[in-house]
């Protein structure tokens, strides 16, 4: 069968073929549109990104600046300790000079104070022997007032019967009549 390119029918005729094509032009353009917005949402991500990209240089940017000037400050301080440590260490070696004499003359009155403590130990020695005798005299005391005072009791009590006796004596009456006073 010998056919010619230009006596069949093209299947791109009728209306077959125009809904075909409608729906490949269909498919394209939602293809198309599709693209359209993943490209525009991209393209807007990326002006986004770029957008906070760019803030966090100009930030980068200050806080660099800031930190040269820190740096600068840090510098005249250390400028201004270096320059104090020099004129504290000319003071200190004043000061520990001073101290060492000071030491020196504390040592020398410790040795005083530890032949004066000697002398002082024994005499707290001696003031103890005394109190310790003072304290048997002081007990040996006690004891003779704890016993005069035994007497003066018995002495009050035996007073009071005297009292009492020399009381009915004068009295005769109270005698004989007991119940009468």
């Amino acid at each position: 069968m010998a056919t010619s390119l230009g006596n069949e029918e093209s299947p791109w005729k009728g209306p077959a073929s125009t809904l075909a094509k409608i729906g490949l032009i269909g498919i394209l353009l939602i293809g198309a549109t599709g693209a359209f917005v993943a490209m525009g949402l991209f393209m807007f991500n990326m002006g986004r990104d770029m957008s906070t990209m760019t803030r966090s240089v100009v930030q980068m940017g200050i806080d660099v600046t800031t930190m040269a000037k820190k740096m600068v400050v840090m510098t005249e301080r250390m400028h201004s300790m270096a320059e104090s440590m020099a004129m504290g260490q000319s003071g200190m070696s004043k000061d520990l000079s001073l101290m060492r004499m000071g030491m020196d003359s504390m040592s020398k009155d410790m040795n005083t104070m530890g032949r004066d403590m000697r002398v002082m130990g024994q005499n707290i020695g001696g003031m103890s022997e005394n109190i310790a005798s003072m304290s048997k005299n002081m007990a040996s005391m006690a004891q003779n007032m704890a016993t005069m005072n035994v007497s003066m009791a018995t002495m009050t009590h035996t007073m009071g019967k005297m009292s009492y006796d020399i009381n009915k004596f004068t009295r005769p009456e109270s005698i004989m009549m007991p119940f009468m006073r």
